[in-house]
Parts: C-alpha cells; structure tokens; sequence
C-alpha cells in the first residue's frame, strides 16, 4: 500500500513550475501587475470615500478596471498572436525536379486504379495524390485524408485500403 502523503509531492528545487504571467520581467507580467495594482487601488479609494459619493467613484473606478483589463488582454493577445505569426511555416518551394517524393516513397502507388477513379472535370493534381498516398502509408485513415486533401471519398478510400494492404504484406 502505498501512503498517502510522498516525499516527492513537491518538485525538486530547480523545477518548480513558473507562472508566466506574473513575472514582472515580461511585459505580460507587468501588464498582470498592475491591472492588480490599479484593482488594490480601487479597493483602498472606494474604502475611503464618503457612502455618499461610493457609487459616483465606484463607476469611475469599474471603468478604469474595464479599461486596464482590455489594454491586458491586448498585450496579451499581441504577443500570442505575433509568436504564431512567428511560428508558423511558410510554404515550401517545389524541389527543382518537380517530384515532392522520391521513387521509394511512392512505391505500390497504384496509379491506374486513381486513373480509373478520377473524373477528368475534377484532377486534384498529381502532387495531392502523392502527398496523399504518402499520409495513407503513414497510417492516416480515408475519412482524415479525404477532409484535409480535398479529395474524393472513394479515391481516399482506395489509398489508404491499398496502403493498409500493402503494409500487412510487408508485415507478413
């Protein structure tokens, strides 16, 4: 039985999680900071004030609160959004033989059969069928592929039945 309370509840000293948005030296944590500095504020002033004017200065500091509170959460979402404008991968250029994938990669790929398939009004381009014979190798499933690859439920049925097959052929 093990008991209720471990020696190792805590985490050891140089990894103790930390709040992020507290930290004073991140312009997150300032912005935190003093929204809660301006909210003690206002408690101490609406302490202070006769009863008769509380609900005058009262309004007044509700609005500065709304307006510290919007300027924080603009900070906030500046920054969140300019690290994932940051983060986010642009598109890469075709290789110069024009082929994505290599020989290996698309081996069993069964061209005719997609051939067959494909109605001549709507090719999706032989570089989202690669891509997408490549995903069904990987394990991906008809339905996943068929919605992110635009492509046809049928055709994305068939890559990833012959991908599936493939791969217990090897398998065995």
């Amino acid at each position: 039985m093990r008991p209720l309370i471990s020696s190792r509840a805590t985490p050891p000293r140089g990894n103790r999680p930390h709040i992020r948005y507290l930290h004073p030296r991140t312009r997150e944590g300032a912005a935190v900071l003093c929204a809660l500095a301006l909210l003690l504020v206002e408690v101490i002033v609406l302490g202070l004030v006769p009863s008769h004017a509380r609900p005058l200065i009262g309004t007044l500091l509700l609005g500065a609160w709304v307006i510290a509170f919007v300027l924080v959460a603009a900070v906030l979402r500046g920054r969140r959004s300019a690290a994932r404008r940051a983060g986010r991968p642009t598109w890469p250029v075709p290789p110069p033989g024009g082929q994505w994938y290599g020989e290996d990669a698309l081996e069993g790929y069964p061209s005719e059969e997609v051939a067959r398939l494909l109605p001549a009004s709507a090719d999706p381009g032989q570089n989202r069928l690669q891509t997408a014979w490549v995903l069904a190798s990987h394990g991906h499933d008809a339905a996943w592929i068929a919605h992110h690859l635009d492509l046809p439920a049928d055709l994305a049925h068939l890559l990833a039945d012959t991908a599936a097959h493939r791969a217990t052929a090897h398998r065995a």
